[in-house]
């Protein structure tokens, strides 16, 4: 496992190393897939479909949670940010594991990234940055992303890459 901090994010590796090759939109199936998680049911659920597409097409999976502070923690004492911030590092050792345990078990590369930030900004710059070739996240389970717009519907009109929303 390769660990680094840079810039607010954390990039994790683990699994076997993985080899993109030249880069070239639409060869034999994708060479990476991105999927956005979350620890919502339905982002799990992307998850595992991302890690059986992944492994079926020996591709590299990254996958990206993103942490976005709520409006009130810029006002919030230095005691409820710590306690934010715990509670944001709690969430990320707990899903260390089970992909720390995919990589190990399917012998597949994945790429364990943390950003701070807007979660649509965030999952599309490192799908630009990393050139991914489908994009997997969660269907929203929020009642007014109908009236603002879910990260998976502002994706997929962004028209960058396939996306696939799982329910």
């Amino acid at each position: 496992m390769g660990a680094e901090r840079a810039g607010g994010q954390l990039v994790e590796e683990y699994g076997p190393a993985w080899s993109p090759g030249p880069f070239e939109r639409g060869t034999d199936g994708p060479h990476v897939v991105l999927a956005g998680v979350d620890g919502s049911p339905t982002a799990l659920r992307a998850g595992a479909y991302a890690a059986g597409l992944a492994r079926r097409q020996r591709s590299r999976l990254v996958l990206v949670y993103v942490l976005a502070p709520q409006a009130w923690t810029g006002m919030a004492t230095g005691y409820l940010a710590a306690a934010q911030e715990q509670a944001y590092e709690a969430t990320i050792d707990e899903m260390r594991k089970p992909i720390r345990d995919l990589a190990d078990e399917a012998n597949m590369p994945i790429t364990f990234i943390v950003r701070r930030g807007d979660a649509f900004t965030e999952l599309r710059r490192a799908a630009v940055e990393l050139h991914a070739d489908l994009v997997v996240v969660g269907a929203s389970e929020s009642r007014g992303h109908r009236i603002v717009g879910s990260v998976a519907n502002r994706l997929v009109r962004a028209g960058l890459w396939p996306v696939t929303v799982v329910p």
